[in-house]
């Protein structure tokens, strides 16, 4: 296994760029990923194309010398560079994203929609994950889903559920009513209770969350075929993006859990 001893190697500055740059990501068509459980998670449905490791990481872990792609060592110099956070665990893996079009949608699916970057994107994605929803649509603007945090805080379910970046969200809405799917907007005012929007769309469900500070658009809430509201005690206006999102997600789970 060839080894990397220098910080300013080439394929270290290429990975550094995709972990730092959301534009870069989108043009290469490819993240950077780190972490021992991550990388292998990742394989599951994203290809790794190269796979940088720690003598150290690789005795910890020898099945990580069975993963695809190319693989290099790198002395714990060229992993601090590589890092995202201070401690590390001597593993990163550069992957080819998926991609996703709103064309896979289908009558009878249960969605999340994301508008206006919304707190703890990845906290989401691993929720509707857990909770067997189809798809998850992100508008312009949202955090990328493969950045180094938002991969963390997801536990490898950004390639668990397919990702879709739809634009603006309105039309999204618009293309997923057009299938049947009941969409459904989260918003405080002038929303009926979740306990008045049952389970059991025929055409399929889809739950539209907007950002904590600001919430939806208002075109956004206006294309949805409804609102709903988390029922909450008047100690508090709101819950985290991250926890509501996650309870209107249980709400809609699939019937089989």
């Amino acid at each position: 296994m060839e080894k990397i001893t220098s910080r300013e190697n080439a394929k270290i500055k290429y990975a550094c760029r995709l972990a730092s740059s959301g534009a870069f990501r989108r043009s290469e068509g490819k993240f950077l990923a780190e972490g021992r459980k991550l990388c292998p998670e990742l394989c599951r449905g994203a290809a790794l194309e190269t796979l940088f490791c720690t003598e150290a990481a690789l005795e910890k872990c020898p099945e990580l010398a069975g993963l695809p792609g190319e693989h290099y060592l790198v002395e714990d110099h060229v992993a601090d560079k590589l890092a995202d956070v201070g401690t590390h665990q001597g593993v990163f893996g550069i992957f080819r994203t998926p991609v996703h079009t709103l064309d896979e949608t289908k009558t009878g699916g249960r969605y999340l929609a994301l508008e206006q970057d919304p707190g703890n994107v990845g906290t989401l994605l691993r929720s509707a994950a857990a909770f067997g929803f189809d798809g998850v649509l992100l508008s312009d603007g949202c955090a990328s889903v493969f950045a180094p945090k938002t991969l963390r805080a997801s536990m490898g379910a950004a390639v668990r559920v397919p990702v879709m970046e739809v634009g603006a969200m309105p039309a999204a809405i618009a293309a997923l009513r057009a299938k049947n799917i009941t969409c459904l907007a989260a918003a405080l005012y002038q929303s009926q209770p979740l306990s008045a929007a049952r389970p059991g769309y025929p055409g399929g469900v889809c739950v539209v969350i907007g950002s904590e500070g600001q919430g939806l658009t208002e075109e956004t809430i206006a294309a949805c075929s409804g609102t709903v509201r988390i029922p909450m005690t008047d100690r508090l206006e709101s819950l985290n993006a991250g926890i509501a999102g996650s309870i209107l997600l249980w709400h809609f789970r699939e019937e089989s859990l």
